[in-house]
């Protein structure tokens, strides 16, 4: 498929309200369309400009984001926020072990999701991303001279609900209406044109290797339907370490291993690794000139430096075929996306092990953007040919604590489709719980529609937090929602039946999805500041039970500053201020934690005291 530029410079693009494909990556981002005219997908640019702009945030006077962003990596890296997508939907615990390469600070509790510390001010992966997106949404409304309100927004395959909801979050956030969340691997394989013929049968494999990650994903299309088989990587490998390894080489050839400035030296010469990688793909040798010193790298020595890193992506393959029973041969296609598949030695290894030519002829940064526009005009109702199955009109979900709506099914979801999560107690003893099953786009329940209720009773008296309650969503093929909650320790069950469709017009579910965009901002602020809240009460509920079980055990200095942190996390609650809340709510972990992990271990050693282990 060709590959076509939309410049600005033509000035002929004043067309009607479109909707725009988006990846939104780890590195870099990016929006296509379908041209009006030769009804190709297209990455928007402007003129003599890359289409690709820099996932990186960078917060000064004032927030800026893209390549102006950029230039604070070296010079600002504590206020330069960068790969916020490998943040989404995870907690400390997930991350800390690839934390020491942030520049900037993450919040290190393990049982919370991430947020960046910025200053005093904390933004969530969701924040950070919706940044990303609103700057896009700016640029493609500068060069299409329209408005540009609905997105199809692509997501790796192995991302999870929690972070496929973060990823609609932040669209919603900037100012889109998110149709459509689809996996990159089958916006790939759009791009390349499979599936757009019903008759067509293939397997595909996908390898995606950007900047900072790495995944590949086993694909069948028949009839026009994506199934993804199987899927595996590794969401911090990619270009990056090949950057790093070429700065190994030169921090070794300057002599600068163990200096007291080799941190700041391998921040400056990273941009210059960068050039390298790229120059090695034509040439046999990459030479500059660095504070007065020659630098080199020989294309030998840079592959033999990423060999053990392909290494492992070429592992993830072999697994992801083991993981969806098939053999090398039974792949029909290889579909090469992401920018660091331009690498020589990438492509070798890649064919070699799959044992036929590859499949590049798209540009491999904007394929998975190219892909998502092709499912943004199916979704426009211009193209036939590839089959969609019935979706739910609006998302689906659970009201929690706080009023906060969560949701299961996410509007668009296809039908039939199952999904479950698992919830828990927040009261000891608590021996029931109220299931209330809400249908709409907004944050807070009460702005929603309710759907059913029904009280799952006669849970086993347990501490809070220990019972595990698993509530899950069935939609069959005529629409019928079944909901089920089910205690697992216990095997207590509860279930009831809504009917299809829910009672719900067309124009009902436009003004629903329009009410769901016009109150967007004022809806996550309000989830943020009840988040906040929610953590703030279980924090003081869980100190205060701490130190009655632990009271003699704690100094007096310790107890009254707990106290002192307590009283003023408990008045922050009245403020309204989510800043101020979650900075008091670190404040009182950050004096608690020292203690709590002392009486832990005493406790531990105790218990342990005269056994072999």
């Amino acid at each position: 498929m060709a590959k076509i530029a939309i410049n600005i410079a033509t000035g002929s693009l004043q067309q009607e309200e479109m909707i725009v494909g988006i990846d939104l990556g780890t590195t870099n981002s990016l929006v296509a369309i379908i041209h009006p005219e030769s009804k190709m997908p297209v990455a928007l640019k402007e003129h003599n400009s890359s289409s690709l702009v820099p996932s990186v945030v960078h917060f000064g006077d004032q927030v800026t984001v893209g390549e102006e962003a950029k230039k604070y990596l070296v010079s600002d890296p504590a206020h330069t926020i960068f790969s916020a997508k490998r943040l989404m939907g995870k907690t400390y615990n997930d991350v800390k072990n690839n934390s020491a390469s942030l520049a900037y600070k993450i919040i290190d509790d393990e049982n919370r999701l991430v947020k960046v510390q910025v200053g005093q001010q904390f933004y969530s992966p969701v924040d950070l991303s919706s940044l990303i997106l609103k700057e896009l949404k700016k640029q493609a409304e500068h060069i299409l001279k329209t408005p540009v309100s609905k997105a199809v927004i692509t997501v790796p395959a192995y991302f999870n609900d929690a972070q496929r909801q973060a990823t609609r979050d932040a669209g919603k956030l900037a100012g889109l209406d998110v149709l459509r969340i689809i996996n990159e691997p089958t916006a790939a394989s759009l791009a390349y044109g499979f599936g757009t013929h019903k008759e067509e049968e293939k397997t595909i494999a996908v390898y995606d290797l950007g900047g900072g990650t790495f995944d590949i994903s086993i694909l069948h299309i028949s009839n026009g339907i994506f199934e993804v088989l199987s899927t595996h990587g590794d969401t911090y490998l990619g270009g990056d370490d090949f950057d790093n390894a070429i700065v190994d080489h030169w921090i070794t050839q300057l002599g600068l291993q163990g200096s007291v400035s080799e941190s700041q030296h391998r921040q400056l010469l990273r941009l210059k690794a960068e050039e390298a990688k790229k120059h090695l793909s034509a040439h046999e040798t990459f030479e500059s000139v660095y504070e007065s010193k020659n630098i080199f790298i020989t294309k030998e020595v840079f592959e033999s430096q990423v060999r053990p890193i392909l290494d492992r992506t070429i592992v993830s393959c072999a697994n992801a075929l083991k993981d969806a029973g098939l053999e090398k041969g039974s792949i029909d296609e290889v579909v090469m996306v992401g920018g660091s598949t331009r690498v020589p030695l990438v492509k070798k290894m890649v064919s070699d092990f799959f044992g036929k030519p590859l499949n590049d002829r798209v540009n491999p940064d904007e394929v998975v953007a190219l892909g998502a526009a092709i499912q943004a005009d199916i979704l426009a109702g211009n193209t036939k040919d590839i089959l969609l199955l019935d979706v739910t009109p609006l998302s689906l979900g659970l009201e929690t604590m706080g009023g906060l709506m969560d949701v299961l099914l996410p509007r668009n979801s296809k039908i039939p489709t199952k999904a479950s999560r698992q919830y828990t107690t927040y009261k000891d003893g608590q021996s029931g719980m109220k299931i209330a099953v809400f249908q709409g786009e907004r944050d807070m329940v009460k702005d929603n529609r309710r759907l059913a209720e029904f009280n799952l009773t006669g849970i086993p008296a347990m501490p809070a937090g220990l019972p595990k309650v698993e509530i899950s969503f069935l939609i069959n093929a005529d629409g019928i929602l079944v909901v089920k909650a089910k205690e697992l320790r216990s095997g207590i069950e509860q279930s009831i039946e809504v009917k299809p469709q829910y009672g719900l017009t067309d124009e009902e579910v436009e003004r629903m999805l329009l009410d769901s965009m016009t109150h967007a901002k004022e809806d996550m602020d309000n989830r943020a500041l009840t988040e906040a809240k929610t953590e703030a009460e279980q924090l003081l509920q869980t100190t205060e039970k701490f130190i009655q079980r632990n009271f003699k055990e704690l100094s007096e200095q310790e107890l009254s500053a707990t106290s002192l942190a307590m009283q003023a996390l408990q008045l922050s609650l009245d403020m309204n201020d989510k800043n101020l809340i979650q900075s008091k709510t670190e404040e009182l972990n950050e004096i608690s934690r020292p203690y709590a992990e002392r009486v832990m271990n005493n406790a531990v050693g105790k218990a342990m005291a005269g056994k072999k282990v």
